[in-house]
């Protein structure tokens, strides 16, 4: 009796044991089981996050380029408006100064010093700068390091800039006015243009100068919108006669004081639109790196809730086991 009694506490014992042991196993598993679930819910938390901000950063730069070409877009209608409104003046005043030829040759009898012609040409392109912009967007008499001067340097965005340079060829054009003999103006005509030509290749020569951080073209400046028409409208039409086409062939662009500022404004235009699409291709380059990076993660993401899948997967057939 004693020992049926040992056994049946002994079983019970063990019974209990056995029970212990199932209800651990038990509760350890439930217990892994929501760690697992938190860890991959956190984890799938983190992924949704990172994309939300990946999308937000994308919305905020494409907005950004939005808002900038938007603005780039209306400043340009605004300008090509004032440029427009200025060739419309531009022509008005080129038809009043070929009527008025006759009085502005005899104004010109006070310029004929050579000296005194050079220090009225950089005066008014000193007067017309300082009209239209502050000092410290023009320098005047600009030494460059090969010991040459330019009359004034126009300074544009990132350092770069234009040299001006004044120009007033009027011994020919006098002669030209002057003379009544058809043959003789022919000679003096082609005098004449051999004389701007001339100026042209000076200014292409000494002040085109990239490596001093010039661009690559140069502005001639006529103070005097008689002679300038003069260079515009030869009296002769043939090709070779074109000093217009002649000084872009040089990188040389003529003006006057009528013209001076749409010029100026037109170049700042081509500069701007220039740096504009080096900025458009820069931010497209960013774009297609964050996508790029983007399917990487996601695909990385992917990878990882495979393993995670197949680890859970293992858990299970172990635990079976």
């Amino acid at each position: 009796m004693d020992i049926l009694l040992v056994i049946m506490v002994v079983g019970f014992v063990l019974l209990a044991l056995i029970f212990g042991f199932v209800v651990f196993l038990l509760s350890r598993k439930k217990q892994d089981d929501q760690m697992q679930n938190q860890s991959i819910k956190e984890l799938r938390d983190s992924v949704s996050g990172m994309q939300i901000q990946m999308m937000e950063h994308l919305a905020s730069q494409i907005n950004a380029m939005r808002s900038s070409l938007e603005n780039q877009s209306s400043a340009v209608t605004k300008e090509a408006r004032i440029f427009n409104e200025g060739i419309v003046q531009m022509r008005e005043a080129l038809k009043q100064v070929h009527e008025k030829v006759e009085t502005v040759t005899t104004f010109q009898e006070i310029f004929k010093s050579p000296k005194l012609r050079g220090n009225w040409g950089e005066a008014s392109l000193e007067h017309l700068l300082s009209q239209y912009y502050p000092k410290e967007l023009y320098e005047l008499q600009k030494m460059f390091s090969s010991g040459e001067r330019a009359d004034a340097c126009f300074k544009l965005p990132d350092g770069k800039l234009i040299a001006i340079d004044s120009k007033f060829p009027l011994e020919n054009f006098s002669k030209l006015n002057d003379s009544q003999i058809d043959s003789e103006k022919e000679s003096i005509q082609k005098s004449f243009i051999s004389d701007v030509k001339a100026r042209i290749d000076e200014i292409a020569t000494k002040y085109i100068l990239p490596s001093e951080n010039t661009l690559d073209y140069a502005i001639m400046y006529v103070p005097a919108e008689a002679v300038y028409y003069a260079i515009v409208n030869p009296a002769t039409k043939t090709s070779k006669d074109d000093l217009i086409s002649y000084a872009w062939s040089k990188k040389v662009i003529i003006s006057s004081p009528n013209l001076f500022y749409l010029t100026l404004k037109t170049i700042e235009h081509w500069f701007r639109d220039v740096q504009v699409s080096k900025q458009t291709q820069e931010i497209l380059k960013r774009f297609e790196k964050i996508r790029k990076d983007s399917e990487k993660l996601g695909e990385d993401f992917r990878v990882l809730g495979k393993h995670i899948n197949n680890a859970q997967t293992a858990y299970g057939t172990s635990e079976k086991r």
